[in-house]
């Protein structure tokens, strides 16, 4: 299994059970945790939630089409910067530009291969967002080595328990973007759905405590009031 992606969303609207059964399977293989809409409403509804880091978006869906699900994300500010790869059975070049043109990154003519698929996942990951497809991420002066499961901050180790290294990279990999304790949640312990999400707070502060020691270390964590945490360069919040 890839380990580079582990950290990836991946959001598959499609209504044809079996080729969300394969979607899924291949996906999964390639380390990409897979949430699955299998109609245009439910899937702006997930995007809403739980923004994906790439959705693969079937051109016929029931209630809203596969295209105007794209433009409805493309309008709103904060998903717009969502990778969208097209899946459809219209293969025809006027379709193609349509796809293209309602702001998909990708466009796929099924029946494809489940290969090149997920080539083509990599593909636009590594273009929209880097940090999802690297061996290492860094912010500011905190580097995380994925590979040797190591961190460091301005040369320094940070001596991190394993939830803590999971809420560090997944806020690396989304620098400047608040996030509110349940999205946390759901991406850091998506397996335990008990944990409450005061937990969260917790496990912030021992984050914080492990990155800012002295000297000087500034807050790089920004509490947003009645809104969830975000990692910035510098932070005047207090924990």
């Amino acid at each position: 299994m890839a380990s580079r992606s582990a950290a990836a969303r991946i959001l598959v609207v499609e209504d044809e059970p079996d080729l969300v059964t394969l979607l899924r399977y291949n996906l999964e293989r390639e380390g990409f945790t897979v949430d699955a809409a299998g109609d245009g409403e439910e899937a702006l509804l997930l995007v809403k939630e739980q923004a994906p880091d790439l959705v693969l978006l079937d051109w016929m869906i029931p209630l809203v089409s596969g295209i105007e699900v794209c433009r409805q994300i493309r309008r709103n500010p904060e998903t717009r910067d969502i990778p969208i790869i097209i899946l459809t059975a219209r293969g025809e070049e006027g379709d193609r530009v349509r796809g293209l043109g309602a702001g998909a990154d990708d466009y796929v003519t099924k029946p494809f291969s489940p290969r090149e698929l997920t080539a083509r996942v990599h593909a636009v990951l590594r273009r929209a967002r880097p940090a999802l497809e690297a061996d290492t991420l860094s912010f500011s002066d905190v580097t995380m080595d994925l590979k040797a499961h190591r961190v460091t901050r301005a040369g320094e180790p940070v001596e991190l328990r394993p939830v803590e290294f999971r809420l560090l990279r997944f806020l690396l990999e989304h620098p400047g973007r608040v996030f509110s304790r349940e999205q946390l949640l759901d991406a850091v312990w998506r397996e335990d759905s008990f944990i409450e999400p005061r937990t969260v707070d917790v496990h912030i502060r021992r984050l914080r405590k492990a990155l800012n020691r002295p000297p000087s270390k500034r807050d790089m964590i920004r509490t947003v009031r009645s809104a969830g945490y975000a990692l910035e360069a510098e932070s005047a919040s207090s924990p």
